[in-house]
């Protein structure tokens, strides 16, 4: 940690912050007490949380999804964390404001009462000269700063924490805050957010969702100016009600929305709590808020895909396939677990009586069960789980006893095809075989060319890596503390050569350690 974060974090911060991440760790690691410290209970974490503002608010969040690492108790107190904080005082909004448009105001009138107000930004109403009605979000002022600082003093506590972790913890918890801080830095950026929007707009063009349109001139780090688009909020049932809204329709458009972007295009928007979601009058769904979008990696959505058709279908062979190139299993992981595994997965995906069940639940309790497994849960899938939890709870407000399972598997199911690049006529396939024929005979020509030679390369996949990166850690671990009690008894023999009973007891202690270390 630098100068610069000693200057934005206070002592009394970052004692706060300790206790909070001591807690969160030894609920982790499922441990009573450390030197008579005691994990904080759920409310007072979640009241720590919240003073602690927008980095660790949204942490939680995503914490929120990990059953693997926290108890029922702690991960219902989580589930209620929202991204709503007090609005900013007058004297910042007009710091922000005046760096925003630098040149003076471009609005014929603006509220300036926010219509939300988030951790990281909050949204006014305004119009412009030629009378358009725009939505103004404007980032809060020093942020970017405190962002960085929070991020900093993540990864800091997170090595400071790291031995008492086993590999695959370690792992989980440095892809978790990775991926995090990431998003995070990514999200106070407005200019970045602009560029969600965009994208998304042209992706999605043809979905018939609605996306604000943004005025790029008055848009910067500090402001995002886009139409204002008028809607009834996602869960507002009575006002919908009150429309004449198809409860049944604005579900399944939403299922099927969000199938296409996890799933089938692997660009999705991770955030899709009922503030981000607006119903207009003819019913069409309105979407806002692109600070967290997410990409997912080929490989990776086309095995999140064959992991749910292989435990729909019962096909062992290809669920254990996709869950190794998810993550989800470790590369050794014992058949005998991996059945165990599979045989839970097919059980629910096969169980006809699931209607008071959430599929939220289902998929924490398989988590929570396997929290001895080797395995960890790859971001990808936690911000897929997050988004669909919260679609599941939408579900909920409107069809009893709606479940994700069996209305959204409906969805993927016929989607599977396209998802998987799959829909094309049997014609079209070998013709794109036989265009690709030429490359393929040349590769081929290549590897047996290497063979000859001797320079044929393997190369590892990363799952094998991360094994083997396992295995060797806790061989030099071994060896470390093996040669420690070598030397020891060496140095206690020296420095008093009347304890050579126990230097010599340490020494050969040490030494069969050495000789059956493993």
């Amino acid at each position: 940690m630098n100068s610069t974060f000693w200057r934005d974090y206070s002592p009394g911060r970052l004692g706060r912050v300790f206790t909070f991440l001591l807690s969160v760790f030894l609920l982790i690691r499922r441990q009573e007490s450390f030197l008579g410290y005691r994990p904080m209970e759920p409310e007072p974490l979640r009241r720590r949380i919240v003073a602690l503002g927008a980095s660790f608010i949204k942490l939680a969040q995503v914490l929120a999804t990990r059953a693997d690492f926290f108890d029922d108790r702690y991960l219902a107190e989580l589930r209620t964390l929202h991204d709503e904080i007090p609005p900013m005082e007058a004297v910042e909004f007009q710091k922000v404001f005046s760096r925003a448009f630098p040149e003076g105001s471009p609005f014929a009138a603006f509220d300036e009462r926010p219509i939300a107000s988030a951790s990281i930004g909050q949204v006014h109403r305004a119009r412009l000269a030629d009378g358009t009605e725009v939505a103004v979000k404007l980032r809060r002022l020093g942020i970017e700063k405190q962002v960085k600082a929070d991020i900093a003093v993540l990864g800091f506590f997170n090595r400071l924490f790291r031995p008492i972790f086993s590999t695959y913890t370690q792992n989980s918890l440095d892809a978790l805050l990775a991926e995090f801080g990431e998003m995070i830095r990514k999200e106070v950026s407005l200019a970045n957010e602009l560029g969600n929007l965009k994208s998304f707009s042209r992706t999605y063009a043809a979905s018939g969702v609605i996306f604000p349109k943004p005025f790029e001139e008055l848009c910067s780090e500090d402001a995002l100016v886009m139409s204002f688009e008028e809607g009834i909020r996602f869960d507002d049932k009575e006002g919908l009600r009150k429309l004449g809204i198809d409860f049944y329709e604005v579900i399944e458009g939403l299922i099927f929305f969000y199938t296409e972007q996890m799933l089938v295009r692997g660009f999705f928007h991770a955030d899709p709590h009922p503030g981000n979601l607006l119903i207009r009058s003819d019913g069409r769904l309105v979407l806002l808020d692109f600070g967290m979008v997410k990409r997912i990696a080929d490989p990776t959505r086309v095995a999140i895909i064959e992991m749910v058709k292989s435990a729909h279908e019962e096909d062992f062979d290809l669920y254990i396939s996709a869950c190794k190139r998810l993550g989800v299993i470790a590369y050794e992981a014992p058949m005998d677990r991996m059945t165990e595994l599979a045989q839970r997965m097919f059980e629910i995906f096969n169980d006809e009586n699931l209607d008071a069940t959430t599929m939220q639940d289902l998929a924490f309790g398989v988590m929570a069960s396997m929290r001895d497994f080797p395995f960890k849960l790859p971001q990808e899938a936690v911000y897929i789980l997050r988004a669909s939890a919260i679609i599941e709870g939408l579900g909920t407000v409107y069809i009893p006893n709606f479940n994700g399972v069996k209305d959204i598997l409906p969805v993927l199911q016929s989607n599977i095809p396209r998802a998987l690049g799959t829909e094309k006529g049997f014609f079209d396939l070998i013709k794109d075989e036989a265009h690709a024929a030429p490359l393929r005979m040349k590769q081929l020509h290549s590897a047996i060319q290497k063979a000859s030679e001797d320079e044929l390369r393997v190369h590892l996949s990363e799952r094998q890596l991360e094994w083997l990166q396992s295995r060797i850690d806790r061989r030099l671990r071994s060896f470390s503390l093996s040669f420690l009690m070598l030397l020891g008894g060496i140095f206690l023999l020296i420095y008093d050569p009347s304890l050579k009973g126990w230097a010599l007891g340490i020494f050969l202690l040490g030494g069969i350690r050495l000789i059956y270390a493993r």
